[in-house]
């Protein structure tokens, strides 16, 4: 009974070890879905929340690409005392100071883009610079949802092991009352009852060493979803509510690498290589902007009445650039762009023949997971059942107490067997989501 109230404990409790932790008294309490720790994830998640920043960012830098195309103005403001001023020498006697002793100006200015090639390639690729970083924060939020996924199953599993542990920790505690009390009446030999006390010992330690496990993926599972390790966490879902059925692995779609948000950024990064080679198309032709100036001036030789008169300056005017020979340096940064935009096709070609392959990789295994667990299950009732049909056979004295041992052991197995095989196959399901790209 007390190791039952130890594994209910757990459950309820979240990863409570033997040694009786005492919680946090600040520490949150959470009881989740798997559903529920995934958007959790993307709330907390270091690297979900890093990546939402960078779209962020990116959303500034593309009002940044905007802001260039409107009119720059800047305000000038200037104060000067000729304390020894050039002069005009007109004689050797006679002299003439270039600039009052004091001189002082007001400037407002603007420049304006009328046609600038690269400006054009920038407000067209905008919304596609923007794409990225929101198919960056997508992956993100899938490689998130991913090893969430995965570390709730492996609480899962660990609990289920635990459940098996325990009923064979049980049965085998009778077993050893029993050998005890029979070989205090004579039948058996002390050596059974030391073999079967060594397996008992072992189960004991067995349990112990998985609580502080499941302790440990209690945490991991925290850190993955960005939660706190001091919060409390218990989970809803029980292995019976996933579906592991073989008819997902079924679909045949030869373009389920669309779905890939992996593909998706390779087709991004080709269009901004795209822009990128029509921006440096762009060097070749002339550029066109207009700037003006509106400056009062102020002299005088006395700082007193230095503002007591005004000599302003204005303009406007229009420039135009025309390159005619940079030293083949726009041709070469041409080509280099070219050579990306083909590196790209490259890129996304490879990675169409990568996603079948895991599709295919991930439907195999998938399948193979589910046959195997299906086949450990049948093992382990076999096993349960010569254990059962050697107890007998040694309790009607037609038997031995190796035999029952023996049994004992191969059962053990199967158990451990089928644990992995639980985790194997949940986790194949989960990489064979990601690889149909079901997961968004």
């Amino acid at each position: 009974m007390k190791h039952i109230l130890i594994i209910l404990s757990i459950l309820s409790a979240g990863a409570i070890n033997s040694f009786a932790q005492q919680a946090v008294p600040d520490s949150q309490k959470y009881n989740f879905t798997v559903a529920d720790c995934v958007n959790y994830a993307y709330q907390h998640q270091h690297d979900v929340k890093n990546a939402n920043l960078d779209v962020e960012s990116a959303g500034y830098h593309v009002k940044e690409v905007l802001g260039q195309g409107y009119p720059q103005i800047n305000a000038t403001a200037s104060f000067t005392d000729y304390f020894k001023s050039p002069v005009i020498v007109v004689s050797p006697t006679q002299s003439f100071k270039i600039y009052p002793t004091y001189n002082s100006a007001f400037g407002l200015g603007f420049t304006q883009i009328i046609f600038d090639p690269s400006y054009l390639v920038g407000l067209q690729g905008r919304k596609t610079y923007k794409q990225l970083y929101d198919r960056s924060y997508t992956r993100t939020k899938i490689e998130a949802s991913v090893n969430v996924t995965k570390a709730y199953y492996q609480v899962l599993v660990s609990v289920e092991q635990l459940k098996l542990l325990e009923a064979n920790i049980n049965q085998l505690k009778q077993q050893v009352d029993e050998t005890v009390a029979r070989n205090k009446q004579g039948f058996v030999e002390q050596i059974d009852v030391q073999r079967i006390t060594v397996q008992y010992n072992s189960l004991v330690t067995n349990r112990e060493n998985t609580i502080r496990l499941l302790t440990l993926n209690y945490e991991l599972l925290k850190f993955q979803m960005g939660m706190p390790i001091e919060d409390d966490l218990t989970l809803k879902n029980k292995l019976e509510d996933i579906q592991l059925n073989a008819a997902v692995a079924d679909a045949t779609d030869t373009s389920v690498y669309r779905n890939r948000i992996e593909y998706g950024l390779l087709e991004t990064q080709k269009q901004l290589n795209e822009y990128d080679l029509k921006l440096k198309k762009g060097q070749f032709l002339p550029k066109l902007t207009a700037n003006g100036s509106y400056s009062p001036a102020y002299m005088s030789n006395s700082f007193s009445s230095l503002y007591t008169g005004q000599f302003p300056t204005a303009f406007v005017a229009l420039n135009l650039t025309v390159p005619i020979f940079t030293g083949w340096q726009h041709h070469n940064q041409y080509k280099q762009s070219r050579i990306n935009v083909l590196k790209s096709d490259n890129d996304l070609s490879d990675m169409k023949n990568t996603i079948n392959l895991q599709v295919e990789q991930a439907r195999v295994n998938y399948t193979n997971g589910l046959q195997t667990l299906s086949d450990q299950k049948k093992n382990m009732a076999l096993a349960a059942e010569v254990l059962r049909v050697a107890k007998i056979k040694y309790e009607q004295g037609v038997g031995s107490s190796i035999e029952v041992t023996q049994a004992q052991t191969d059962l053990q197995q199967a158990d451990n067997t089928y644990i992995q095989g639980l985790y194997d196959a949940l986790v194949s399901k989960v990489d064979l989501d990601k690889a149909y790209g079901r997961i968004q």
